[in-house]
């Protein structure tokens, strides 16, 4: 019950989480899905070291069957200054870790998506991405494109979906998939309006809402409670983004997975259903998007 379509194990652990405990909690209350997002092309081999780092710290065979089952991998380039710059190569290198999955592990071979990638104009140079509008030339920001589009070329040669970040670049991000033509994934994380979700559901993708939306004021309760009424009960999801964007009442803390309840409850409670027909609902439809027949 209550599966992550959206978070990052690795980060989990290099802020001191225990990702054993984690996947224990996980696997005990019944989870079907949990998605594992790379962000760039080579860390597909660091996320593995720390699964089987907490297999090896787990004694249960039916705990660490039941994590084999739930657990699904993406691996993707999100769009940092250096990878822009080197985008031919740092495509060139997620190609060919697409093409080894296999044969890395018997896990990294339930590579479900592609991402996460896609568009940022979100200027916060004391942020955790550290992003200052200065660094971005046209020139840049040109590459950038070029980076998504790209990414996006490659999951279609792979008939995979897209995990696509897209933070105040609703129209440049809306470009290059025209450009591409290729509409098949989720916009994660969606920080628009309905408006802007018109344009991606018509197109065909699926909208996944994070802990943030736990964050609107009251003032702004009413639209938060339109907007996710909006989004077709068949393309709706839900995700953590952990460690980033712990959910009210945890807001502060370092997120987990274990925390996506309280964004399930929220949103249940504003779509007027319950968290539990809710969490069926996001489990068919990440199985119908990243992995049909094999939840």
């Amino acid at each position: 019950m209550f599966s992550d379509t959206h978070f990052h194990m690795a980060h989990l652990a290099e802020r001191g989480q225990n990702i054993a405990a984690l996947f224990t909690a996980l696997a005990e209350r019944g989870t079907a899905f949990m998605l594992d997002i790379g962000n760039k092309p080579g860390d597909i081999d660091t996320r593995l070291a720390v699964m089987r780092r907490a297999f090896d710290e787990i004694d249960s065979q039916k705990i660490k069957n039941h994590v084999t089952d739930f657990l699904f991998f993406a691996m993707g380039i999100w769009p940092s200054k250096d990878a822009i710059v080197e985008r031919e190569r740092a495509v060139k290198a997620l190609e060919e870790n697409f093409a080894r999955a296999k044969t890395i592990d018997a896990l990294a071979a339930k590579t479900a998506a592609l991402g996460e990638c896609g568009i940022d104009h979100h200027w916060n140079p004391s942020g955790a991405d550290n992003r200052a509008k200065d660094d971005f030339t046209a020139q840049i920001i040109a590459g950038e494109a070029e980076l998504f589009e790209a990414q996006l070329s490659l999951a279609r040669s792979l008939s995979l979906p897209v995990i696509v970040h897209s933070r105040d670049a609703f129209d440049t991000t809306l470009s290059c998939i025209a450009n591409v033509g290729y509409d098949r994934g989720v916009i994660h994380c969606f920080s628009y309006d309905i408006p802007q979700a018109r344009a991606f559901l018509e197109r065909g993708w699926y909208i996944s809402f994070s802990g943030a939306i736990t964050y609107a004021k009251k003032s702004a309760a009413d639209s938060m409670k339109n907007l996710l009424n909006f989004v077709p009960r068949d393309r709706f999801l839900l995700e953590t983004d952990a460690p980033y964007l712990a959910p009210v009442p945890e807001r502060g803390k370092v997120n987990t997975p274990i925390f996506i309840e309280y964004v399930y409850r929220f949103a249940a409670e504003l779509c007027g259903t319950s968290a539990e027909e809710l969490s069926a609902l996001v489990d068919a439809n990440a199985q119908s998007l990243f992995c049909p027949g094999q939840i």
